[in-house]
């Protein structure tokens, strides 16, 4: 990927936040990389260049700064809403696909030879897939040793590392310490045993009431709640089962994280970051939107407003079925009421999985007969993987499956589409709130006249869809 020097340049000179997680600064003269926002002094223009990740810095010798922690940046916007193989795929390793499946795992999931994947990844990001992987095991490593009083050797097969002495020669080359110096510099108050405090840094503003309102509005009791500015739920990963608690803060939000296996703390971390839509540009979004006239006054009193998204692929799935036609109220009750076998009084627990669902009674789902067929559809093709939600799914193919399958129409493909799989350009203008709150702002409110206004909204028609519901 190709970096224009002079406007990186400008952007560490100015010490730019909205850059961080764009590119990392590398200085020849310390040997280390940095954030473009790292307060420290400016380096010359002849010790300066510039690496598309931290993956790639590390590789050409690279060590991280202990001042600004440039791991610890927020993602890419572009790997947010790039649905390409090189954006599907960033999306796959941080949900820690390389560390559970491999290399192979992963190009098998994206349908490409391994050989063909990591020359397009070393071309846009300056390293392979492997190397990729390497740096988020470091970033995972370097909060577990700061946040728990894990073992270190524990904490080398948590972080997916395949040897303690791979471990230790890595946090080495990364952090320029060993493990012990990075834990002799942690904080002395740690949480509860069992418990992982961190901050999930984002790109400014995050207009949080929006985000929490929308999330409390469709909570399912047991699976996820909000308790003031705190908004938590159960998650389901790929080792165990884990909880949640998320509180939007000035410039990151505070995560605090009970995993029953540390070695899900990547994949916990990335789908948190997924549903608060934290890689998001709010800056570029909203300077399109911001040129309507009709959404104007709106961007300016509330900058910042994200895609609230999902953790899980098949349960926003099998709400958006739900959901069809019915209220958000009538819907929440109603999958409530079929996932109660897998709820625990006093617990927050993750939703149940798709193989969970297809075994459900009939009298579980309290629905009309063709809805809970289209659920049990969907459930059978999830098990068996011919319809694949994850974050690293082909769009276009994800979504012609999805409309193959018996009840499921445009606006549920839609409506997954931008929770489920992240689409930022989704627009649904025959949903009913949609309408309301295009004819409160003054806009046309026939679907074909608005569908054809809301093209200049492009490519942020999620971000404007979520403006007009709250308009309605």
């Amino acid at each position: 990927m190709e970096l224009d020097f002079e406007r990186c340049y400008r952007a560490v000179d100015s010490r730019d936040q909205r850059f961080d997680g764009w590119f990392c600064t590398a200085v020849t003269s310390t040997g280390i990389y940095c954030r473009p926002s790292c307060p420290a002094m400016t380096p010359k223009r002849e010790n300066v260049s510039f690496y598309p990740s931290a993956a790639a810095a590390q590789r050409a010798g690279f060590r991280a700064c202990k001042r600004c922690r440039p791991d610890a940046a927020p993602g890419s916007p572009e790997w947010d809403v790039r649905a390409d193989l090189v954006g599907r795929a960033m999306r796959l390793i941080g949900d820690g696909i390389v560390d559970r499946e491999g290399v192979p795992g992963l190009a098998g999931r994206l349908g490409y030879t391994e050989r063909h994947l990591n020359r397009l990844l070393t071309a846009e990001l300056g390293a392979g897939p492997l190397a990729l992987a390497r740096a988020q095991r470091a970033q995972t490593a370097r909060i577990l040793i700061e946040t728990t009083d894990l073992g270190l050797a524990e904490i080398a097969f948590a972080a997916g590392f395949g040897s303690v002495r791979q471990f230790n020669d890595t946090i080495q080359e990364v952090y320029a310490q060993a493990p012990s110096g990075l834990r002799e510099r942690r904080p002395v108050a740690l949480g509860e045993a069992g418990t992982i405090n961190l901050r999930l840094a984002y790109r400014s503003p995050l207009h949080a009431p929006a985000l929490l309102d929308f999330l409390e509005t469709r909570a399912l009791p047991g699976v996820e709640k909000r308790e003031g500015n705190t908004y938590g739920r159960g998650l389901t990963l790929p080792h165990g089962s884990a909880t949640v608690s998320l509180t939007p803060a000035d410039r990151w939000v505070s995560a605090t994280l009970r995993l029953s296996d540390v070695r899900d703390l990547a994949p916990a971390v990335a789908r948190c970051r997924r549903l608060f839509d934290l890689d998001a540009d709010p800056e570029a979004v909203d300077a399109t939107l911001g040129e309507d006239p009709a959404l104007a006054a709106m961007v300016r009193a509330e900058p910042g407003v994200r895609v609230p998204r999902s953790v899980d692929g098949f349960e926003m799935t099998v709400r958006a079925i739900v959901g069809q036609q019915v209220s958000v109220s009538g819907a929440r009750t109603t999958v409530t009421r079929m996932i109660r076998p897998f709820l625990r009084a006093g617990e927050l627990v993750g939703f149940p999985s798709a193989a969970q669902v297809a075994d459900l009674p009939d009298s579980a789902f309290g629905m009309p007969v063709a809805r809970r067929e289209t659920i049990r559809h969907l459930a059978d093709a999830v098990a068996d993987g011919k319809v694949d939600l994850d974050p690293g799914a082909d769009r276009e193919e994800t979504l012609a499956r999805l409309t193959d399958i018996p009840g499921i129409g445009l606006w549920t493909a839609g409506y997954v589409a931008m929770r489920a799989i992240g689409d930022p350009d989704v627009f649904l203008p025959t949903d009913l709130a949609v309408r309301r709150g295009a004819r409160a702002l003054g806009l046309p409110d026939q679907v074909k006249t608005l569908s054809a206004y809301a093209e200049g909204w492009r490519p942020w028609r999620s971000y404007a869809l979520v403006r007009l519901w709250r308009a309605a």
